[in-house]
């Protein structure tokens, strides 16, 4: 049997009409398989023809019966039954096959070109809705294999299909989710509230110990609005792993500051215990008792001063806290004092007051003190660092007011290759001085507090240097 011919089983008791039907097809280049009886009908059905061909009255078992059984087996029930009948020509008879399960009824005797017309489409509409199935099985094992929750919603909100990790994320069967508003799903079974203003960006939900990231999607169909697709994916251990190397980051940070800290305490209780010592050889009532005490309790206020912004740098609130820009570089510059005095640098700063945002202080302290240490790592000696806080723009969904603060060098600057990969987690050109970890979790938490973070650079020698800008919501705006 050569692969390219469809083949066709003529069902006929009759050997003339066989023959004569056998004959037609051959010549419109089919394969063709013959029985004489019902039950031979049904064994050679098991080789899945492309058509078969059905005569009403056979000697065992009716064709109406034999359709019947074909169509109820499902190895054979895709496959196209042409009735034919010289004997049951009403139209009682045509429209008792149907029902049976025949896809078309033809009465005999039939013209040959009819007959094969008749061949053809079926055998047509049979490989289209083979491979429509086909389709259908591939589409739905590549839905179902998806790691992230996918669900199908038509316009009016409700949850057409949904993948099997979507039913898994929510815990709750198809029946409970399909046929169900969307919003209402998310509401019952992560109780999280998801608005419409939402559709095409991206959302980041919690549901108890849970985080997930969600995403509507329009879907249109001539400039039509026909419904959208909605994405959900967990991203708990993200979280988890994120929440650790931001830990991890500042423990490192603490450990980075040893340093300076000591330095920064040593100097005023050095000073302290020399006028202590001068006091002791100082008369009770001269002049320079009352100055000796005088420069300790400045030292002593220098002394508390210090440990409070060392003890703030790392301290957390459990909620957003209105947070001056100038007041937190301050802190920054001064824990970050001594690497600047080493390696000689000039640090420029334009301050413009009263600009406040709402964030995490000890978090916002801690993107800007990994963006001065890149910017002091990356310096050249006796170079300079310009720092700058100014007012803004945040460009979005909906433009709102921000503050920005600015942090630029002079320094070797970033590789044209590199740039785009700043913000990677663990990528550094360190080596083994980087963790690479710094910027990734500066962009994070700047994420998380709704702003922007942007670099420039170049390493051309004669205008070598870096500037990263981070644009924060003014607090007025993060609070409407």
């Amino acid at each position: 049997m050569r692969a390219d011919k469809d083949l066709v089983l003529v069902v006929d008791d009759r050997p003339a009409n066989r023959y004569a039907v056998v004959h037609a097809l051959k010549r419109a280049g089919y394969e063709v398989a013959e029985a004489e009886s019902g039950r031979e009908a049904l064994e050679l059905a098991q080789q899945v023809p492309s058509l078969i061909l059905l005569d009403v009255k056979l000697p065992d078992i009716l064709g109406y019966e034999v359709c019947r059984r074909l169509k109820a087996n499902p190895r054979t029930s895709h496959i196209p039954v042409l009735q034919l009948s010289a004997a049951f020509v009403d139209n009682e008879s045509r429209v008792y096959a149907l029902e049976s399960g025949a896809d078309a009824y033809l009465t005999q005797p039939v013209e040959p070109n009819v007959l094969i017309a008749t061949v053809r489409s079926l055998v047509k509409l049979h490989e289209a809705e083979s491979l429509a199935k086909l389709s259908a099985k591939q589409w739905q094992s590549t839905f179902d294999s998806l790691s992230e929750g996918v669900a199908i919603i038509n316009k009016s909100g409700l949850i057409e299909r949904c993948n099997r990790a979507m039913s898994a994320l929510l815990e709750r069967s198809h029946t409970e989710i399909e046929g169900h508003p969307l919003f209402d799903v998310l509401k019952t079974a992560l109780d999280v509230e998801l608005s419409n203003e939402d559709e095409a960006e991206v959302s980041e939900l919690s549901s108890k110990s849970r985080y997930f990231r969600a995403r509507i999607e329009p879907v249109f169909l001539d400039a039509v609005r026909t419904g959208s697709i909605f994405v959900l994916a967990d991203i708990t251990r993200q979280k988890i792993a994120e929440h650790a190397a931001l830990m991890n980051e500042r423990l490192a940070a603490t450990g980075r500051m040893a340093h300076t800290i000591a330095h920064e305490i040593n100097n005023p209780l050095e000073a302290i215990t020399n006028l202590l010592y001068l006091l002791k050889g100082t008369t009770f009532d001269s002049k320079s008792w009352v100055e000796y005490l005088s420069s300790a309790e400045d030292e002593v206020a220098r002394v508390s001063r210090i440990t409070r912004q060392i003890l703030t740098f790392h301290r957390e609130s459990a909620l957003p806290v209105e947070v001056d820009l100038q007041q937190l570089l301050e802190d920054v510059l001064a824990l970050n004092n001594r690497s600047i005095v080493e390696k000689k640098l000039r640090v420029r700063t334009e301050w413009r007051s009263a600009i406040v945002v709402n964030g995490f202080p000890a978090q916002l302290r801690q993107v800007f003190s990994n963006i001065l240490r890149n910017a002091i790592d990356a310096s050249f000696p006796e170079g300079e660092i310009r720092i700058k806080v100014s007012s803004s723009m945040i460009y979005g969904a909906n433009k709102e007011p921000g503050g920005r603060v600015t942090i630029a060098d002079n320094g070797i600057g970033i590789p044209k290759q590199n740039r785009d990969r700043v913000f990677d987690a663990f990528f550094t050109t360190k080596e083994l001085k980087g963790t690479g970890v710094g910027l990734w979790l500066s962009s994070t938490i700047v994420q998380q507090h709704r702003g922007r973070i942007q670099v420039r650079s170049t390493s051309e020698s004669d205008r070598s240097g870096s500037c990263i800008s981070v644009i924060l919501p003014l607090r007025n705006a993060a609070s409407a």
